[in-house]
């Protein structure tokens, strides 16, 4: 851990983490790291050592110039602290990339800082690309491995097995310590994967709000979110299979919200959308 500026005395303190790469699809996640830091005024106080984690022919290190003079930014992942916010917590921002190799030894590192810290809670952010239409709301689950955490925020445990990202691994390893941990995921259309996603950056701040019991300024996502929306539509509107996809997504994920609906409702969905199709082609 390299040192930027000491770490103060933190109490009740909240560890909120995303990182870019496999768990930040349209940006969204590390979007909300950006979105609270300069909302809150969060100030780096350390960085993980690049050399120990990161491939620099994946994560290349870039040329910048400040104050006329060229320098080498190493790509990194960067702790930032926030006090005397409005939620009436401290919070300890990690940003970050996913990191190339040593994944335990990365986790153990941001868990030893979280400790240092007194953080009492850890909240991972992470975003996937998904099979759901950009005019409904954006989907978001939370979810914990503990038992009285998901009592405390009626939540629900995770089902999911299969591939993790480092935000499941540092879930994971703030578990092992005994800190609780909660798991945030919010579902970005995969047709709109090319550009950032504020709508899904909305939707993980609005979660937040429900998780740390106090509103978070949306500051100029709320426009953002109407602007990304319209884009989309205009998309469509240019073309008939865009819009008949989306037209589609739109039925299941209607059907899906239905009381009565089922796995079987949402592959008959599916089946009349592609009826649909093999009549008109």
């Amino acid at each position: 851990m390299i040192e930027l500026d000491d770490l103060p005395e933190l109490e009740n303190a909240v560890l909120i983490a995303a990182f870019e790469g496999w768990n930040d699809a349209g940006e969204a996640a590390t979007g909300v790291i950006e979105h609270l830091a300069e909302l809150w005024g969060a100030e780096p106080v350390a960085a993980l050592d690049p050399e120990d984690y990161y491939d620099f022919q994946v994560n290349r290190p870039r040329v910048v110039v400040e104050g006329g003079r060229r320098r080498i930014s190493w790509r990194t992942t960067r702790i930032l602290v926030a006090t005397d916010t409005p939620i009436g917590r401290d919070v300890v921002l990690v940003q970050g990339v996913e990191p190339s190799f040593r994944w335990r030894a990365f986790a153990i590192e941001l868990m030893e800082l979280a400790q240092a810290a007194d953080v009492t809670t850890v909240i991972t952010l992470g975003a996937l690309l998904a099979d759901v239409a950009h005019t409904r709301p954006i989907q978001v689950t939370a979810t914990s491995d503990n038992e009285d955490t998901r009592h405390r925020h009626d939540i629900e445990a995770s089902t999911y097995e299969g591939p993790t990202g480092i935000v499941g691994v540092l879930a994971d390893a703030a578990v092992q310590v005994g800190v609780s941990s909660i798991s945030v995921w919010a579902a970005v259309p995969h047709y709109a994967h090319h550009t950032p996603s504020p709508k899904a950056t909305r939707a993980i701040v609005s979660c937040l709000e429900d998780l740390l019991d106090s509103p978070i300024d949306h500051g100029g996502l709320d426009e953002d979110a109407r602007a990304w929306e319209n884009g989309l539509d205009a998309l469509a509107s240019e073309d008939t299979e865009v819009a008949e996809y989306v037209e589609s997504l739109e039925d299941a994920q209607d059907t899906a919200d239905l009381p009565e609906a089922s796995g079987d409702a949402i592959a008959k969905e599916f089946e009349r959308y592609l009826r649909k199709r093999g009549t008109d082609d």
